[in-house]
């Protein structure tokens, strides 16, 4: 008696796994064509998203990132960058104080760049941003990043009030197979992003971290 309604169970699961795993393929497809996009264009301001710095220096993926922000300000696209990323445990300064003074040897005037020093991650760093951009009647930016972090940064930038374009650097060492496994990361936080709003998955995604410490005594 129980077979026909466990084989409607068994149908509805396949197709919602079915269902899960078109979304996930189409979401990949987005994200790899985003990953392929440069909508360089003249804008309000230039956003260099964060990544590791040593002891002041730029790791070579944020070089990468700075190098082609630099490039964009040298083609008069935006006459202010802004820098972002807090501090790590254990660093001496922030990503963005780094990424600062880099621009500094790359010709462009301290009076042109805003800091972002409080991000640890990048909802983080775009939520502060957007915040002091958005009081100085600024909201058109161009974001810079790995090619991979396309979708996802110009998702959260939309959702938090700015018009985003996005512009990948193209000389990142992450690159060929080496950013495959991003590509799944940034594939499956868009996906839920989409769904739930990237701000309430940030919320999400710390309490599970508080829940797991706890778990481990921490």
């Amino acid at each position: 008696m129980l077979l026909g309604p466990l084989r409607w169970v068994i149908r509805g699961m396949t197709l919602l796994v079915a269902l899960l795993l078109l979304y996930l393929g189409v979401t990949f497809a987005q994200v790899w064509l985003a990953s392929r996009r440069d909508q360089a264009r003249p804008v309000q301001a230039i956003v260099v998203l964060g990544a590791a710095q040593y002891a002041g220096r730029p790791s070579p993926v944020l070089k990468a990132r700075l190098d082609h922000a630099a490039d964009l300000y040298n083609r008069h696209l935006a006459d202010v960058v802004v820098v972002t990323g807090g501090r790590e445990a254990g660093d001496i300064t922030t990503e963005a104080a780094a990424s600062a003074q880099y621009l500094g040897t790359k010709g462009i005037p301290d009076s042109h760049i805003l800091r972002e020093v409080q991000g640890r991650t990048s909802w983080q760093s775009l939520a502060a941003a957007a915040s002091f951009l958005k009081a100085r009647n600024i909201k058109t930016v161009l974001l810079v990043s790995d090619p991979f972090h396309s979708a996802r940064i110009a998702a959260m930038a939309k959702e938090l009030g700015l018009t985003p374009y996005v512009s990948p650097t193209r000389t990142s060492p992450i690159h060929g197979s080496s950013a495959v496994p991003y590509f799944g990361k940034e594939t499956i936080a868009v996906a839920a992003g989409r769904i739930v709003g990237f701000r309430r998955l940030v919320g999400i995604d710390k309490k599970l971290n508080q829940v797991k410490a706890k778990a481990s005594g921490g």
